[in-house]
């Protein structure tokens, strides 16, 4: 029995627009409640959310059944918990701070098991095997590897081309807010001269036949990067949701 098929990966392949959103509650109950919204896809953020290993597993597990597809965010790329993330189960990877395509290249060895990669085999007692049920899953788990890597700062954007140049990502995600506030303008991701370089790096993500990612926290910078061309786009973050509709309906009934 081979991995399964990782329809995310495909989508991307085929071109087709995926929008998602952010999970960064660290929590099963709120994966599972954004799993019954529609999404394309859901990022578990173990960068910036309250998430250890064990949450990230109980929140895939909590999106078996979703339509949406579950993306990890890993805090830092470092082979060992890329390694738990895909052993629990992760078929996609999202990896923050890739400065050069040294960083892109080990990233593309962390996520393929030997002789041309370093991820560990423990195969037999991973949910990822299903706990041995998927025969197949070490011949087949590297093709439905999804890979994708975040450029977020001035060092990113000068190694962007030959990033793009590395086998083995599948997409880049531009993060608006961290490459602001290196540029110098303390997370003010709409200041014009922003917009400029996220848009000529979404352009060139896109010639090079990857796919590009962005995440917008406004409608407006939604729809901005959407007409960059952007093909897997976040459109905002659960816990913002919650807090704006809970302050939205507090000003309603309390004023």
């Amino acid at each position: 029995m081979p991995a399964p098929k990782n329809m995310f990966k495909q989508a991307l392949k085929d071109g087709k627009r995926q929008i998602g959103c952010w999970l960064s509650f660290a929590e099963e109950v709120t994966a599972e409640v954004m799993g019954t919204a529609g999404f394309d896809w859901l990022v578990i953020d173990g960068e910036h959310a309250a998430n250890d290993i064990r949450s990230i597993r109980a929140q895939l597990m909590a999106l078996e059944a979703s339509v949406s597809h579950p993306v990890v965010r890993v805090p830092i790329g470092e082979t060992w918990i890329i390694k738990q993330v895909l052993d629990a189960g992760a078929q996609t990877v999202l990896v923050p701070m890739v400065d050069s395509a040294e960083q892109a290249r080990e990233l593309v060895r962390a996520v393929t098991y030997p002789p041309e990669g370093t991820r560990g085999v423990g195969a037999a007692a991973a949910r990822a095997t299903r706990f041995g049920e998927i025969t197949d899953y070490v011949k087949t788990a590297g093709d439905e590897i999804c890979l994708l890597v975040q450029v977020e700062s001035r060092a990113g954007i000068a190694a962007l081309d030959d990033i793009l140049a590395v086998e083995g990502i599948d997409g880049v995600f531009i993060g608006p807010a961290d490459l602001s506030t290196d540029m110098g303008l303390h997370g003010n991701s709409a200041d014009p001269e922003v917009r400029a370089v996220i848009a000529d790096a979404i352009a060139r993500i896109a010639a090079s036949g990857k796919a590009p990612g962005c995440l917008g926290t406004t409608d407006e910078a939604v729809q901005a990067y959407l007409d960059m061309g952007t093909q897997f786009m976040a459109v905002g973050l659960d816990v913002v949701l919650l807090a704006q509709a809970a302050r939205a309906k507090a000003r309603q009934w309390l004023s």
